[in-house]
């Protein structure tokens, strides 16, 4: 069952934080810890994703009792998220990795903030690594349309989405969490989709989450980069200017036929080969066929954020790309 967490306030429950964990016995305590030490009081809900490493053990023992369903498979972050969205009902809902860990005073500077402007859907966290560097201040979009994280404080694009507040309903209205992309750039494409819509996102620099980056999946894998290179495209076809979308498209297979040619010169030369699994033409030539299987349904999902827009794709692209 779900608990509130027992804080002398008079601020009634707003927020569900939503933790989606796989194979997080190492680290998820010590989130759910951070989630205990918050002054507002909230509900938790963490979506198991299958883990076989005992993290089911820890969760039952964990003196929070946050609620847990735990999933059949592993539906990935996204899908995660995706999960536990009907079973939120409340007004606020935060998403939160299971290797992050809130500072005390987090939740109550993201609620403050988002209540603080009617235009805004979501607030983003600042995300710290381990050793007090910054990891993110949210999300920008570059000229090639990759969300990165920005280091240093200016308004955002998007948001992180290993911590971040959203309002519930809008969160609903512009069609919730893209559950197919697994994991990597569901974030990126909500937030494409709120700023389509009309909203408005920001970062609370006082929301501070300890991240241990990539404790559950491994940044450089090559599943990392499928993904990556996978859900950026089609979040593009998505949300993007057609025009943007189809040459970003065209790049992408058009370096993955000469990728081939490129190596033998450059072996030629004697240059460096680039060794990221994103230079692999094996790996390449699956992301296009992930886009070439999913594009009638994402060319239906692009039809349907057209219907709930209110701000051009074009004017999105203008603002924000390359900034």
């Amino acid at each position: 069952m779900p608990t509130d967490v027992p804080v002398t306030t008079s601020h009634p429950v707003a927020t569900t934080v939503v933790v989606v964990t796989w194979r997080g016995a190492d680290h998820i305590a010590d989130c759910l810890d951070g989630l205990t030490a918050q002054d507002r009081p909230h509900r938790t809900i963490v979506i198991d994703n299958a883990s076989d490493d005992g993290t089911s053990v820890v969760l039952a023992r964990h003196p929070s009792r946050p609620r847990v369903l735990r999933l059949p498979r592993n539906t990935g972050y996204a899908g995660g998220v995706a999960a536990a969205l009907p079973y939120v009902d409340t007004p606020f809902l935060a998403w939160l990795n299971d290797d992050a860990v809130p500072e005390p005073g987090w939740l109550s500077a993201l609620e403050d903030t988002l209540r603080a402007d009617g235009r805004l859907a979501a607030v983003a966290s600042l995300l710290l690594r381990p050793d007090g560097t910054p990891q993110s201040y949210g999300v920008c979009l570059t000229a090639d349309g990759h969300g990165a994280d920005l280091t240093e404080p200016r308004p955002p694009f998007g948001f992180c989405g290993g911590a971040v507040l959203l309002r519930t309903d809008t969160l609903r209205e512009v069609g919730g969490v893209p559950a197919e992309y697994f994991c990597y750039y569901e974030d990126t494409d909500t937030a494409w989709r709120l700023r389509l819509a009309g909203y408005d996102i920001a970062v609370a620099r006082d929301a501070v989450v300890v991240h241990r980056h990539g404790a559950s999946t491994r940044p450089g894998s090559t599943r990392f980069h499928r993904w990556n290179e996978r859900n950026r495209l089609l979040t593009l076809l998505r949300c993007a200017p057609i025009t943007v979308a189809a040459r970003e498209l065209a790049r992408f297979a058009a370096l993955t036929a000469v990728l081939p040619l490129r190596r033998r010169g450059w072996s030629r030369h004697g240059a460096a080969v680039p060794t990221a699994a994103n230079f692999r033409v094996a790996l390449r030539c699956r992301v296009l066929a992930d886009i070439a299987v999913r594009l009638p349904a994402t060319l239906r999902a692009r039809a349907a954020v057209g219907r709930r827009s209110v701000t051009g794709r074009a004017e999105v692209w203008h603002r924000w790309a390359g900034q």
